[in-house]
């Protein structure tokens, strides 16, 4: 009877341990990548950064009347014979920046509203050009993305939100930002949250495989969420039952050693 106990015990102590058990996983980006192969492929899949309601855009002309500058860039008109040669040299913040509202429009001096919604930046230029031609002799006007940002949370070893100044980002930079990922991370299961024209979507991105290097979600836009799925490991550890699961452990291993002690003295 005693012997029975025992191995009833230690069985229950092996299906324990080999529930504990998980099996190996895949920590290598792109593994499925010969060792050997000098594997190339042509960049198709960047898409045209489109400006969106809630942009920060920096706008600035350039010209060869400081009058209209000076107009264009601050809103302020320039007194007749007033010099402009000791003026501060602008620096663009923020606060310079015009918002899009709503409905995509921007308010920009002496153009009043102009609805930039849905275009690159290149065309936002060229739309811009051509409306401040009318008052200025061949402006030059920059268009830059203020608040370009992305956000990177779940298994990484600094979840943050990063501001990006060029505007351009792939996944694996936006994780290198976030400092990679932790061993729990789940490679094949990145979780992309992405919002375009009032549509919020959700893509899965596997970085085990190197087909995602042709993916069109391989280069980040503007407000992406990226969230690195943990392994079921983690998620148990992270878990109200791993407390009893210890306390159990702990006291079948105590039953065990008094079990193995009474057959000792008897």
């Amino acid at each position: 009877m005693q012997k029975h106990l025992t191995n009833c015990v230690l069985f229950s102590l092996l299906l324990l341990a080999f529930a504990s058990c998980r099996p190996s996983r895949n920590l290598v980006y792109f593994s499925d990548l010969n060792n050997s192969e000098n594997y190339q492929t042509k960049v198709q899949n960047e898409a045209a950064l489109r400006i969106q309601p809630d942009d920060l855009l920096s706008i600035r002309l350039n010209s060869l009347s400081q009058e209209s500058n000076a107009l264009f860039n601050r809103g302020i008109l320039q007194a007749p014979g007033t010099s402009t040669t000791n003026l501060t040299p602008e620096v663009v913040t923020p606060s310079d920046g015009y918002l899009v509202d709503p409905e995509g429009n921007i308010d920009f001096p002496v153009l009043g509203k102009v609805m930039l919604a849905g275009l690159t930046r290149e065309e936002a230029t060229v739309k811009i050009t051509n409306a401040v031609a009318k008052y200025v002799k061949d402006p030059i006007i920059t268009v830059r993305l203020l608040n370009f940002k992305i956000t990177v949370i779940g298994e990484v070893n600094k979840p943050s939100t990063f501001v990006v100044p060029t505007g351009r980002i792939n996944i694996l930079e936006a994780l290198g930002l976030a400092g990679d990922m932790t061993a729990y991370g789940r490679r094949e299961n990145v979780l992309l949250v992405r919002e375009r024209n009032g549509i919020r979507s959700t893509t899965r991105l596997n970085l085990n495989n190197k087909e995602l290097l042709n993916s069109p979600n391989f280069y980040l836009q503007q407000n992406d969420v990226v969230y690195v799925v943990p392994d079921r490991l983690k998620e148990v550890q992270a878990s109200t039952n791993t407390r009893t699961i210890t306390i159990a452990t702990m006291a079948i291993s105590v039953l065990v050693a008094l079990i193995f002690n009474f057959q000792n003295i008897f």
